[in-house]
């Protein structure tokens, strides 16, 4: 997905490229700079999401058990499976974000400054030389805004999508389902999920490029955000929606996919489930 990203930075970030799409934004890049342009920031990229994924997933379902045991009994979890879901990935998402932090301010330099550095090493040691811990975890806030709201839509859409499929099977069915019938509804649950946290997300996204980036005024980070939302009004703050909800509905179905075979082949179990069944 990196060069699907490159090219929603860029649209967000370059004047050049404002109102062009995925592919037109594409072809531009590798005219003026090759075919080698698109995997910019592949390291931190990798490195990053590799670290910040598990640490998301992992503290997912850590959290929703513990606000299952919070509510008491499976009735009452049941009842308010809302706020727990969002309670759960919000409170995962922001430990995560600790760890992701560095490494998207690293992505976002190599992709917006053209020789900014050669990979990963050499872009995060500039970094760090020139603009210290502040520098690396100057976009925090903004990740926060924009990977909190990414969570929540990736989590609970695709908790809701499930259930929607399961409601009205009995228990026997949802156990006998055939490998197609699941794939096929982990596959749709997780495109819907990812279109509804590309959509969520994208202001604070495009706010984060821009922070990174450098622009905005001198003052405190709220400041700053709500000078550059004002600049960028509502169309500017959508710019490259397009382009990043290709990304997130491939990344997020291939996530729960990946995850679910992952859990699968190490038997661990299936996961807590309170989704609300037809009576």
């Amino acid at each position: 997905m990196t060069p699907i990203d490159v090219v929603k930075t860029r649209i967000q970030i370059d004047p050049s490229m404002k109102g062009a799409g995925l592919l037109s934004g594409g072809r531009t890049i590798v005219a003026k700079e090759g075919a080698s342009a698109l995997l910019t920031g592949f390291g931190p990229t990798a490195v990053g999401y590799l670290v910040q994924g598990g640490a998301k997933f992992a503290g997912y379902e850590f959290w929703k058990k513990q606000f299952v045991q919070i509510a008491g009994d499976q009735e009452t979890a049941v009842k308010y499976r809302t706020a727990i879901y969002l309670g759960a990935a919000s409170t995962g998402e922001f430990f995560a974000d600790i760890l992701l932090t560095p490494l998207e301010a690293t992505r976002i330099r190599l992709v917006s400054q053209r020789g900014y550095a050669t990979g990963l090493a050499s872009g995060f040691t500039r970094l760090v030389r020139e603009d210290g811990v502040r520098g690396l975890y100057a976009g925090f806030i903004p990740i926060l805004f924009k990977q909190i709201p990414y969570a929540v839509g990736q989590f609970t859409v695709n908790e809701f999508c499930h259930e929607i499929a399961f409601r009205s099977m009995s228990e026997e069915a949802k156990n006998n389902l055939s490998p197609t019938a699941k794939f096929s509804i982990q596959l749709g649950s997780g495109i819907i999920a990812g279109f509804a946290a590309a959509i969520l997300s994208q202001p604070a996204d495009t706010l984060l490029s821009q922070i990174n980036k450098g622009h905005g005024p001198e003052g405190s980070m709220l400041y700053r955000l709500g000078t550059l939302a004002k600049q960028a009004g509502f169309r500017g703050l959508f710019a490259g929606l397009g382009p990043r909800m290709v990304m997130t509905a491939g990344l997020v179905s291939g996530q729960f996919l990946i995850y679910d075979a992952v859990k699968h082949a190490l038997g661990a179990p299936p996961g807590l489930e309170i989704h609300k069944e037809d009576k």
